[in-house]
């Protein structure tokens, strides 16, 4: 019974901590295209006042697919990305609804008006 109370008390202790950790990550981008992403760029939505290339965020410079990223600088609020995948083709997804330490994705089917 004890023994049971101080486990139950570690618990309770690290729950908050846990929830501090996942509030503290930041904002992140996931990858869901199915292509390595080498640059990501963000504009509020229906402007064209892209921001810097997000990708350089990474130790590689590229974001491979269901990887996740670290987005800098950004507001909460509706974005349009600016995708550029490895093999150089370069894709719009538009209305993207990101918040401050959330996750926003773009999948394959999100990518419009791909040019080479």
């Amino acid at each position: 019974m004890k023994r049971a109370l101080i486990a139950a008390s570690l618990i309770l202790v690290a729950l908050p901590a846990t929830a501090e950790e996942k509030k503290n990550k930041g904002t992140r981008f996931w990858n869901l295209t199915g292509e390595t992403i080498t640059k990501l760029e963000l504009a509020p939505a229906g402007t064209a006042t892209f921001g810097p290339d997000q990708a350089k965020n990474d130790k590689d410079g590229a974001v491979d697919n269901d990887e996740r990223l670290k987005v800098t600088d950004l507001a909460d609020g509706k974005y349009d990305a600016r995708l550029t995948d490895k093999a150089g083709r370069v894709c719009m997804a538009t209305g993207l609804d990101i918040k401050a330490d959330g996750v926003f994705s773009v999948e394959k089917d999100q990518l419009k008006d791909c040019k080479p």
